[in-house]
């Protein structure tokens, strides 16, 4: 479609949807799944409307096909239904719309469907959306829990009234969103993705009741698991009932059965809270108690040591061995002393008994000369030379007699 154009030689807007047309014409026929969203049966018709739409995306397409061909398929498809449909696409030029002319129409039975459910879900946990360290505790007491769910449906009041009754100060920060159908996915991860975005939101809930697999579907569309797993927030799944398994319990941060179990597990029991703080109270008062009177019985047993119940007595000990070891000393001094004196008396006889007076006193007597120094030999002494006689009791003067010694 390549065309040289200007201005000043446009193309008419009928050549160009002539064109446009003959381009789809090329086109070959396709295999489309989506959902019907629209049916329009005109009776006398020999066509049938459509509207298929992807439900994962805000996107439809027109379907037209001969009344022939739906024929075989009315008794078991309606508004709402899976299909995959073999079509052509076709362009109308008068209103340049683009629609597709289907020639077969198959409904997705629950086993295909459920078959896509295992491999989608193969996939998406070999890329570790399931892993269990992806997943986040849930804070104690969130101040703001956001919750995802249909408008007045039992889910929403199960969630809010069974919180409520647990935490009547619990606040709620509430979507209401299709919960089925076409536009439930796209719808569903808006408001997934507002309340992440939310900065006062604690934790997410996505709530709905029971169904059958068909109804349950939205809450397995891939686009919004990944919205799940790219949150910052928890995300709490409660989908369906106990038997129910959509591929969002898998990736949500916890996993309840019903609603009345996600309020349970996301808000705790103000009653059960204020049994478990006073039984906490009356065992750190238990504790306290059993630490005081262990304590007291120590203190008590400890003052009823003799060291302690009479602290003089210690002094008392104290004294008598002093006073023991005082008279132990004086004795030990006092044989020391007596010893020492009996061996000086009798140094001092022996110095006595051999000092020169008492050798003078028995009758010697101690010559010297007249400078006093002693006479040890008779040839010291000069003839009439005056000696000087010492004797015990004093001294006297003699005269040496000439002619030597006798």
């Amino acid at each position: 479609m390549a065309l040289s154009t200007s201005p000043e030689a446009p193309l008419p807007v009928g050549q160009v949807s002539r064109l446009i047309g003959g381009w789809i014409d090329r086109l070959g026929a396709v295999w489309v799944e989506g959902q019907i969203t629209q049916l329009s049966r005109r009776p006398g018709a020999g066509v049938v409307f459509l509207t298929l739409r992807d439900p994962s995306h805000d996107i439809s397409l027109s379907v037209t096909c001969y009344r022939a061909v739906f024929d075989q398929v009315a008794d078991i498809i309606s508004e709402g239904a899976r299909v995959v449909v073999h079509a052509k696409p076709e362009w109308y030029a008068p209103r340049g719309s683009l629609s597709l002319r289907a020639v077969e129409i198959r409904p997705v039975g629950v086993g295909e469907l459920l078959a896509r459910l295992e491999r989608l879900k193969k996939q998406l946990a070999g890329e570790g959306l399931f892993a269990p360290e992806r997943k986040r505790p849930l804070p104690f007491l969130p101040q703001l829990i956001g919750l995802v769910c249909g408008r007045a449906s039992a889910a929403e009041r199960d969630v809010l009234e069974n919180a409520r009754h647990r935490w009547p100060a619990v606040r709620f920060e509430v979507r209401n969103v299709p919960v089925q159908g076409v536009h439930a996915v796209p719808r569903v991860v808006e408001a997934v993705q507002e309340l992440d975005a939310h900065a006062g939101v604690d934790v997410i809930v996505v709530a709905r009741g029971g169904g059958s697999v068909e109804d349950l579907l939205p809450f397995s569309d891939e686009e919004l698991v990944r919205a799940v797993a790219a949150c910052r927030t928890p995300v709490v799944s409660a989908i369906g009932h106990e038997p129910d398994s959509p591929l969002l319990d898998l990736v949500a941060d916890l996993r309840a059965s019903t609603p009345t179990d996600a309020a349970k597990r996301v808000v705790p029991d103000v009653g059960e809270e204020l049994t478990r703080v006073g039984q906490l109270r009356d065992r750190a008062l238990r504790a306290v108690t059993a630490l005081l009177d262990r304590e007291e019985r120590g203190l008590a047993s400890v003052r009823a040591r003799p060291c302690f119940e009479r602290p003089q007595r210690m002094v008392e000990e104290r004294e008598e061995q002093v006073e023991a070891l005082l008279a132990r000393g004086r004795r030990t001094f006092g044989h020391l002393l007596d010893r020492a004196d009996s061996e000086l008396t009798h140094t001092h006889a022996r110095v006595v008994g051999l000092s020169p007076a008492a050798t003078l006193r028995r009758g010697y007597a101690v010559l010297q000369h007249a400078d006093g120094s002693v006479v040890r030999s008779p040839a010291e002494v000069g003839a009439d030379e005056e000696l000087r006689a010492r004797v015990a009791e004093g001294g006297f003067t003699v005269r040496a007699v000439t002619g030597g010694p006798e």
